[in-house]
């Protein structure tokens, strides 16, 4: 009995190996301008690769990565957005999977603009 609850309590726990399937986002310098690197894993390297809906080019095969400009990201995602979809669509199955990937704290938060600032002091 206690080792079917230590099973089960097992099984229930997130795997290390699936979690590291997800794709992730980074921001990293490329050239003159800020990128957001993402990358992840794809059974079929010709799977094709979207983010926001927009198909990329990703380096790699089975562990693939996609860069592109901040602006791009900005101009492609809803205003203060904090997350994006990735999406693996494999065109001879039809089929797609899609993941919600949180961007870096303030990727694409408005910048506020103030003309003045005022602190009372009691």
């Amino acid at each position: 009995m206690l080792a079917l609850a230590a099973g089960i309590v097992a099984g229930s726990v997130a795997s290390p190996a699936l979690a590291a399937r997800e794709p992730s986002a980074k921001l990293v310098r490329c050239g003159e301008q800020s990128c957001l690197r993402v990358s992840g894993h794809r059974d079929n390297p010709a799977s094709i690769v979207r983010i926001n809906g927009y198909a990329v080019p990703a380096e790699g095969d089975s562990k693939w990565t996609v860069h592109l400009p901040v602006d791009v990201v900005r101009e492609w995602s809803a205003p203060n957005a904090r997350t994006i979809d990735v999406s693996i669509g494999s065109p001879e199955l039809q089929q797609e999977s899609i993941a919600s990937v949180a961007l870096p704290i303030g990727l694409l938060a408005d910048g506020t603009v103030l003309a003045s600032l005022v602190i009372n002091v009691h």
